[in-house]
């Protein structure tokens, strides 16, 4: 690669030889102005005013307008003299974090290549030592005709410098956000959210410029002759007045780029208040619905025992006046767990009597 200065880091007592190479490259397509008549090259032409003649470029040089229109020539010896320490030196002035220095501020990106043999030594050390601390160093350099701000850092193993803009130079965002007050929901910001972790992360070396590429098939086509290629229809889209909608086609649709199944949105309502109801059996604590359950357990038990014939639930229903009516041998053997009533002990009594007289 052509270097386009050639100068030295200035690294404290430390002077690395350097050149400066750049590290970005215009790859847009250019067109050139043209007669539409007969396809002639328009060219613009260099006219002296004075003389009303075109002049070449060893006959142009440089001067400063004055603000009554005055022309005041200024040579490349003139600038050659400027008392700056950084006509020819990068000056390192302050090592800073990364995260200090605004994206606004970002220019014009060159590569530091060592010069020479004698570099190879302080570049790896200025290279290390940036490495090593997790900043970057923040510099003065002049470069065409100016001094500017510079910010080195690491590149993979070289030593690559951003040229900055003076901090006067970055504008103010004053009128550039809505006048009117807005206020964004939970539910919003939720569905954009949601939307940026299904539009996920993606390598930025998989990007391209697919403009470029179609004005390339373009310019092919018609150089063969042919009629050059159709653009596609543009997808029928209405205005979106609804918000939340418009945040939810989104999903959507990026969820289907990205081959991934549509699934419904889960909506979060909040649960009905109920109204509080008393205790059952079977919501009361443990040690009352065990005693419960014991209790209808022996009931059980005890109706199983009784039953004869008849059928258990019959047997359960049967009121106090028909157990009186059983013979005497059944009510003796029930006595101890169901005669408890004074008219079931009568009964026993008046069929016990003619036993006694018949002996």
């Amino acid at each position: 690669m052509r270097s386009i200065w050639n100068g030295a880091i200035s690294f404290g007592l430390v002077s690395i030889p350097v050149k400066l190479v750049n590290a970005t490259e215009n790859r847009s397509i250019s067109f050139r102005q043209i007669h539409l008549e007969d396809g002639g090259r328009v060219r613009y032409r260099k006219v002296c005013e004075l003389e009303d003649r075109e002049v070449g470029q060893s006959e142009i040089g440089k001067g400063y307008e004055d603000a009554d229109g005055t022309i005041i020539p200024i040579t490349d010896e003139d600038l050659s003299r400027l008392p700056l320490p950084t006509a020819r030196t990068i000056e390192i002035v302050a090592f800073v974090p990364a995260d200090r220095i605004d994206p606004l501020q970002m220019d014009s990106a060159y590569y530091l290549a060592a010069g020479g043999a004698p570099a190879a030594k302080p570049y790896t050390l200025l290279r290390e030592a940036l490495k090593r601390s997790r900043k970057v160093a923040i510099a003065k350099y002049a470069l065409r005709g100016r001094e500017r701000l510079g910010m080195l850092r690491v590149v993979e193993d070289a030593i690559a410098m951003h040229g900055l803009l003076w901090p006067d130079e970055v504008r103010a965002p004053e009128g550039v956000a809505p006048d009117a007050h807005v206020t964004v929901n939970d539910k919003e910001l939720d569905l954009a959210d949601a939307l940026m972790d299904t539009l996920g992360e993606i390598e930025i070396d998989d990007l391209h410029d697919a403009y470029r590429e179609a004005l390339e098939e373009v310019v092919a086509a018609k150089a063969a002759g042919e009629a050059p290629p159709q653009a596609p229809e543009p997808a029928a889209s209405g205005k979106v007045l609804d918000l939340m909608a418009a945040l939810e086609n989104s999903v959507r649709a990026a969820r289907e780029s990205r081959g991934e199944e549509p699934q419904e949105e889960a909506e979060v309502r909040p649960l009905p208040r109920r109204k509080p109801t008393r205790a059952t059996p079977k919501e009361a604590g443990g040690k009352k619905s065990t005693s419960a359950a014991g209790k209808t357990a022996a009931k059980k038990t005890a109706s199983a025992r009784k039953s004869t014939s008849r059928s258990a639930q019959g047997a359960k229903k049967a009121p106090a006046k028909s157990t009186a009516k059983t013979t005497a041998g059944s009510t003796a053997k029930k006595t101890g767990t169901t005669a408890k009533t004074g008219a079931t002990a009568k009964a026993a009594q008046k069929k016990a009597a003619p036993r006694k007289r018949s002996a």
